[in-house]
């Protein structure tokens, strides 16, 4: 069975993440170290993808500033949305080459473990809008976001599952191109709060499961001017 790095970020600022999420893509693509999971809880943020377009934020950029709310754009697939508290957000930093050099069966697999979490775990059903949009889905609303980017056949950037996200922060945007009311949460769909750790575990075995690999526990530290994984 292949292994694989897990690294659990907790609550951490989007560039910092950005940074760490850089420095593993870097090692992994040099085969300095295995391929890595990481998880992480973002404060407010929003991130423009690659088709992202700036009529889909609807609010101007003071409006964000006095909600604290700052705007990114990286080399991920997707438009616009937004990452905040009670989202996990999963950064897959795999060697595809490992991994069967398939993007497309790449995503398949985060979307199936997704779906497979919410049926086995939660009752919930739910599916994906094959050949038209990435995600995961429950009903017509959007519960996991995907947006990819891939570098020397070595993934980066990933999903946002919302768990217990408030929902009415995706009333500033037109999150992923799809208008209002497209976006639901776990809480929404069970009518209560859902505890954020366990179900982080359940992500985490589901997409152990769907891949086919186990994990090593690891921790990023600050090393000199850039990071070190132990």
């Amino acid at each position: 069975m292949k292994q694989i790095n897990f690294i659990d970020l907790g609550t951490c600022g989007y560039q910092r993440a950005l940074d760490i999420q850089h420095y593993i893509l870097d090692k992994v693509q040099k085969r300095e170290l295995k391929s890595t999971l990481l998880f992480v809880e973002h404060p407010h943020v929003l991130t423009m993808g690659r088709r992202a377009k700036d009529n889909n934020i609807y609010l101007d950029k003071e409006e964000l500033q006095r909600k604290g709310i700052d705007i990114f754009y990286i080399n991920r697939g997707g438009d616009v949305t937004y990452h905040g508290f009670g989202q996990l957000v999963g950064y897959p930093i795999f060697d595809l080459e490992v991994f069967g050099k398939d993007i497309k069966k790449f995503v398949l697999n985060i979307e199936t473990s997704i779906i497979n979490n919410l049926y086995s775990n939660h009752n919930v059903s739910a599916g994906v809008n094959e050949g038209v949009y990435t995600g995961v889905w429950t009903g017509d609303k959007k519960i996991c976001a995907i947006g990819i980017g891939v570098k020397k056949w070595v993934s980066y950037h990933g999903f946002a599952y919302n768990i217990n996200t408030e929902l009415s922060c995706f009333d500033y945007i037109n999150p992923c191109g799809l208008g209002q009311n497209s976006v639901t949460s776990l809480q929404s769909i069970k009518g209560r709060e859902i505890d954020f750790e366990s179900e982080k575990k359940l992500v985490l075995e589901s997409l152990c499961d769907v891949f086919e690999v186990s994990y090593i526990e690891k921790k990023i530290k600050e090393a000199g001017d850039g990071f070190d994984v132990e």
